[in-house]
Order: structure tokens, then sequence, then C-alpha cells
């Protein structure tokens, strides 16, 4: 549960309903939080060993920590990637955060979305047209190495908030500087990120 959950809680109010996403094959939701860090460290060290590579452990434990650290300042409120090892996991350089986003006393939701579809296009998802996206392309350094990185966020109310609080959920795809982002390859990964985001259904929280 969330510092923001807990203090909504003693505040007496209600909390928001939770929310579930059907997800590909060995992908699973992680709370953004140490027990989740030190369980994801265990298991890259363990993966390193196997592959007699323990000089690389130091490296990626550092962006593990970096990930984890960049979750918290964004006010992250659980992960989805593909970690659950077997035969059909479905591994892929995506991944997808959520996040709560707040109205804030000079700028509504409503107009982020309009300041989202007059910059970036945003546009809905689906005919429901509950859920609006778009896309973002840039340039990033990561250890010294360039790649472009293609965000695709998706906002949609959080039921019985009066439009006062979103969901936000950003899917990021990783991919080579000289990798085109109508590949198709990428599009592939866009199509399937669509098409978990649009799974999304609401639930009361648990007592």
């Amino acid at each position: 549960m969330s510092e923001q959950t807990d203090l909504r809680a003693e505040l007496g109010a209600a909390p928001d309903p939770e929310f579930e996403l059907e997800l590909p094959p060995g992908w699973a939701r992680h709370a953004p939080d140490r027990a989740t860090h030190d369980a994801m460290a265990a298991g890259i060290r363990e993966r390193m060993l196997r592959a007699h590579r323990p000089d690389l452990y130091a490296h990626a434990k550092r962006m593990l920590q970096d990930s984890f650290e960049a979750m918290q300042r964004s006010d992250v409120v659980a992960f989805f990637t593909p970690t659950e090892e077997g035969d059909d996991t479905l591994w892929l350089s995506s991944s997808i955060l959520a996040s709560i986003r707040r109205a804030q006393p000079d700028v509504t939701l409503d107009e982020a979305v309009r300041h989202a579809i007059l910059e970036y296009d945003a546009a809905p998802l689906d005919d429901s047209k509950r859920i609006v996206r778009f896309e973002r392309d840039r340039l990033e350094t990561v250890q010294g190495e360039s790649l472009r990185v293609l965000t695709v966020v998706y906002l949609t109310p959080v039921p019985g908030t009066q439009r006062r609080r979103a969901l936000q959920l950003t899917a990021t795809i990783n991919r080579p500087v000289d990798m085109d982002v109508e590949d198709p390859l990428v599009d592939g990964q866009r199509i399937l990120l669509d098409a978990c985001v649009s799974t999304l259904r609401w639930r009361r929280p648990q007592p």
C-alpha cells in the first residue's frame, strides 16, 4: 500500500479502487518497494553467477537502484515487467509504470488532457474513449550508451474522484538509435501494450 493511500485512510477518506491489467505471458505486477528491490537484486545476482559473469553484477545492481529511485521520484505505485522465467515468457525491452496523477490548483486534469491533445496529438485508445493515449520519442543516454526510447502514456480518470485524480500508465519501448519508430518490431510492441492497457478494470479495494 502506498504512503498516499495510507494518508487518505488516516484522514478518513475512502481509498481509491484497485486496478488490474491482463498481462503478457511471464509478466507480473510489482510494488516499487524495498522488498521487491532486494528480491530482484538477488535474482540478478543468481543469473549473473549462472552465466559466469559476476563482474557485471555491480553494474546491473546500480541500474536497478537507479530505476527504483526514479520510480520513487515519480510517485509510481506499481510496475509491470517480464520477470517470471519460463518457456513462454515474453521477454521484451518494455515495461509499464503506474502512477496516480492529481489535479493541481492551477491545472485541472481536463486541462492536462487538452494540452496533451494539442502538444502530443493525444487520442482515445479505443471506441470506449475512457483512456487517452499519446506518444513521445526521444534520444537518451544510459550508462554512456545512446538509445531511442518511445514513451506511450495512457490517462484515465479514477472512478469516484470527480476527475480530480487519474491513473497514468507509462509504457516505454527501448530500441537502438538506428531503428525507426515505425519499425515492425517497435510497432508490434505498441500493439501489445495497447492491448494490455485496454483490459484495464477497476475493483473495490480490499478491506
